[in-house]
């Protein structure tokens, strides 16, 4: 039951709870650097690093920061681990760090990782507040993924510096564009999720003149299953 629990911990932020595509968290980045496939799993990586790291550090805390400070806490972890791998770039990718420009030491801000951190690295101990900001790591880099990809592809034709379509439509590598696909794989992702617009049940009342009046209707019989 802990094994599948645990499980369960990690896979809700790929599709059921996805970040960008379910919580419509990460907005800002996520248009910026989806231009290419390349800069969205540099982005992506980077962001998962942070969240696990600072979940697990944050939980373990959790106990000793104290309640009126607990934000300015969490973003000051959350910004040494930023540092660490805005360094750890610079120095073993130096190309995807002026690709992402502001946006790596931005996601000290970034309302995925802060969010996880109150939400639940605060208040859960630190497995599986490891395995929670994993997965919504996952989550964030395949939505970032799947979004450079089409927009990589459909904008230059190519992906991952590779040459894939003679045609190039170059909308898709402007905010339009950004937008367009951003909403499709929401939209994707909602029937995914069986995210269905619900009709409310027809009541045995409706249609009736005296219904407002109906003493039955008020008491809720005539409205039960």
């Amino acid at each position: 039951m802990q094994k599948k629990s645990l499980f369960s911990e990690f896979t809700k932020g790929i599709i059921k709870e996805n970040p960008v595509l379910c919580l419509v968290l990460g907005t800002c980045p996520t248009l910026a650097v989806t231009t290419s496939a390349s800069n969205a799993i540099g982005m992506g990586i980077a962001a998962t690093a942070v969240l696990v790291c600072s979940n697990a550090v944050i939980s373990l805390l959790r106990k000793v920061i104290p309640d009126k400070v607990r934000i300015p806490a969490y973003i000051t972890i959350i910004a040494g681990f930023v540092t660490i791998v805005q360094m750890v770039v610079k120095a073993f990718s130096p190309a995807i760090n002026d690709a992402l420009g502001i946006y790596l030491p931005l996601i000290v801000v970034n309302c995925i990782i802060l969010g996880r951190a109150e939400m639940y690295a605060s208040k859960n101990p630190v497995l599986p507040s490891i395995l929670d900001g994993l997965g919504m790591g996952v989550g964030f880099t395949a939505a970032l993924l799947c979004m450079g990809i089409i927009r990589e592809l459909l904008g230059s034709g190519s992906v991952f510096g590779v040459q894939l379509l003679p045609v190039q439509i170059l909308i898709f590598i402007l905010p339009p564009g950004g937008f367009f696909v951003f909403g499709m794989l929401i939209m994707i992702a909602n029937k995914l999720n069986g995210r269905k617009g619900k009709k409310a049940k027809a009541s045995p009342c409706d249609g009736c003149p005296l219904s407002t009046n109906c003493n039955k209707r008020e008491e809720g019989v005539l409205d039960a299953d």
